[in-house]
């Protein structure tokens, strides 16, 4: 009798785990999914995907401008391109296996993922998110465009 519960016990904390880690998998079959859309359908071909507003009207790069040329040629391999295309992405996918595998790991050991940034945080990364966007659009920041 024992050992049927020592076994039921292993059963249940294995599916514990294993609905723990169901989000996280979620969210990575979602990441992987658009990833492995715009590895399929390349960016720099026109009619594929719509023109940004901002580029379109004005002119100016946003800081999201070149970021599917970035993924795909990140999904490709080429990182000199991605980074070329927009490198804040690079970063951003970067950031985010990062932050998912912390995810999975405290999620497998029963923790709950808290990500607290605060004003400064945010206040900073705005910051360098304008000072990208306005360096890129600058006649010495040629190299950052997309």
């Amino acid at each position: 009798m024992r050992g049927v519960n020592a076994d039921s016990q292993r059963v249940l904390t294995h599916t514990r785990v294993l609905s723990r880690l169901a989000v996280p998998a979620g969210v990575l079959a979602a990441v992987a999914g658009a990833f492995a859309y715009v590895a399929a359908v390349d960016p720099n071909e026109p009619g594929h995907y719509p023109v940004c507003p901002l580029l379109r009207y004005t002119g100016l790069y946003c800081p999201g401008c070149g970021g599917l040329r970035s993924a795909h040629a990140f999904v490709h391999g080429d990182v000199t391109v991605a980074l070329h295309a927009n490198a804040v992405a690079v970063l951003g996918y970067l950031g985010f296996a990062v932050l998912w595998t912390v995810w999975v790991v405290r999620a497998a050991r029963g923790r709950p993922m808290r990500v607290d940034l605060g004003p400064p945080h945010l206040w900073t990364l705005g910051t360098l998110l304008l000072v990208f966007t306005v360096v890129r659009n600058l006649p010495f920041g040629g190299w950052l465009h997309p």
